[in-house]
Parts: structure tokens; sequence; C-alpha cells
């Protein structure tokens, strides 16, 4: 469950989107969409992580040798898993970060990376700060990332495409009919992705529709009388670990059998996914985006 709500944290971290990163200012060492030019800076040697979706962001950008430090749930690409560790997503080690001697850090703004940002720019480190919530932020902070770490060809390149692959599958399954889908978080008790998230970004690149009507809250939880009431044609659910998802499948099944009347429940489409893929926003979203799709249309991929 734990690694299921770190996955969220990092796709919805602020509640407001991030304006289309231009420039860097060193001089405060963080970047803010009002920051001017960047000074002429050498090119960080010696980076360190503290989030997953941006530890694949550098490497995806050829930066691997400079990666010197992640956060322990850096576990993709399998090279990062072999960098060294330095604390959690959600309690980064300051300490372990300023021993690896870092030319640049780069963070996630919520309260406990950003606490930790804080200390390092108090003591001088280069920090960079970045939020992440939506599609369109991702963009950002690869071009965010490729102006601090000297390498914004490559950024304007990956951001393409990332861009490209998704305008492809919009035009594959974005005109198909549109699929109500319940997202589920955690089933006890029963929590949903609501529409205000990025999930449901997901869903429409997909060729999906939330069934959730707007809620207050984000990720709500949810009576039996209203999940029936939505009436899903497919409900999807958030793998808590990626090494057993048959497993989890067949619990899911076995769950969901108290509603059989349910659309999803009465046509077999219920179904684990790989959160790890699907809910990280970096350079694997298309991939995810296609994985979702084929769960809410599988007969454009040969299936039921």
């Amino acid at each position: 469950m734990t690694k299921l709500w770190l996955l969220l944290a990092i796709a919805l971290l602020s509640v407001t989107a991030l304006a289309v990163i231009s420039y860097l200012r060193a001089d405060i060492n963080q970047y803010t969409p009002e920051a001017g030019p960047t000074d002429s800076a050498a090119k960080p040697a010696r980076i360190v992580s503290l989030a997953p979706n941006l530890t694949e962001i550098l490497f995806e950008l050829g930066l691997a040798e400079q990666v010197v430090a992640v956060s322990s749930d850096s576990d993709y690409p399998p090279e990062a898993a072999g960098r060294q560790q330095l604390g959690t997503f959600w309690q980064p080690d300051a300490e372990a970060i300023i021993a690896a001697r870092p030319d640049l850090v780069i963070a996630l703004d919520f309260e406990q990376q950003r606490a930790v940002a804080e200390t390092l720019k108090r003591l001088g480190y280069r920090v960079l700060t970045l939020k992440i919530k939506t599609i369109q932020d991702l963009f950002a902070a690869i071009d965010g990332i490729g102006a601090a770490a000297g390498c914004e060809h490559q950024a304007h390149q990956l951001t393409g495409r990332i861009k490209e692959q998704m305008e492809s599958l919009k035009s594959r399954f974005g005109s198909a009919d549109k699929v109500k889908v319940l997202w589920v978080v955690q089933t006890e008790p029963l929590r949903v992705a609501g529409t205000n998230t990025f999930v449901s970004e997901l869903l429409e690149f997909a060729g999906g529709l939330n069934a959730i009507a707007p809620t207050v809250q984000q990720y709500p939880q949810i009576a039996a009388e209203e999940m029936l009431a939505c009436a899903p044609q497919v409900i999807v659910q958030s793998a808590m670990a990626a090494d057993d998802l048959g497993a989890q499948q067949e619990a899911a099944e076995l769950f969901w059998k108290q509603w059989p009347a349910l659309p999803a429940v009465k046509n077999g489409r219920v179904y684990v996914v790989d959160s790890d893929t699907i809910l990280r926003l970096g350079p694997r979203l298309p991939k995810g985006i296609e994985d979702l799709a084929r769960c809410l249309h599988p007969q454009k991929h040969g299936g039921r």
C-alpha cells in the first residue's frame, strides 16, 4: 500500500500545475517559472536524485554516469538500483546526500523533500526542485533538468519523442467508444481516483472515461451505493507490488464477485495493473498508456 501511495504522490504532489520551464536561476539553486536566464555554470558531474521518476528521466537523458546516488525507491532502469541509496522518497537522508558530494540535487516539491532541499541550499548546494503533477508538468520538468544538467538538446528530443508516442496512442484509442472506468486505489475501504487526477488524463489518452462523478477529494473514499450507481464497464485496480500480479488479479476478481450485477464484473473486465509503469510520471508514460489501453480496448490487440 505504501508503494502505491508513493506512486500517486509522485504523480500528484501539487495543487497548481507547473508552468513551462525555460530557465534555471542558479543563484538561488532552485527552478521557478519566474526565473531569469541562468549563469553559465559548469555541467554537473555528480547528480543526486530524490525520486524514482526523476531517476528515470536522468537515465533517459543519457546522464547515467553523472548519477551517483538515488532514493531507495529508484528501481528503474535496473542499473539505477546499483547506485548509492540515500533514504526513501518520503524520508531523504540529508547526511547521506552531503556525503555523496553532489554538484546538483534534484528533488520534488512536497513537504519532506522541500525541507531537505532548503537545508542543502543553506549549506551552499545546488538544488533543483520540481513540481510534477500532470503530463504537461512532466514535459516541463524534463526541460528543466536538461537546462540544469547542460543537456537541453537531449531534453527537447526526449519530450518530443514522448509527445509523438502519446499522440499516436491518442489517435489509435482516443477516437474509440469511451469506456467507463472505475480506477480503484484500495478496496478496504473502497477508495478510487477522482476526476481531478493524473489518472483521468491517462484514461483520456487510452480511450477511457472516469466513471466517478466530480469530487472534492482527489482520491475519495466511496460507499458501495456510489460504486454501483456509476456502473463501470471496466474496473482497474492498482497493484500493490509488481512481483505477484497473478495473485493480486485472483484476489481482485474474488473481491468484486460480491457485486455480480456490475457491468465490469458481469463481463469479466476487472484488471490489476502494474503501478510502477502506469502511475509513475516519467519517460515510460507512453508504455503505461498502451498497457492501460490493452485493458480498455482488448479487441484492438486481438483480445476478447
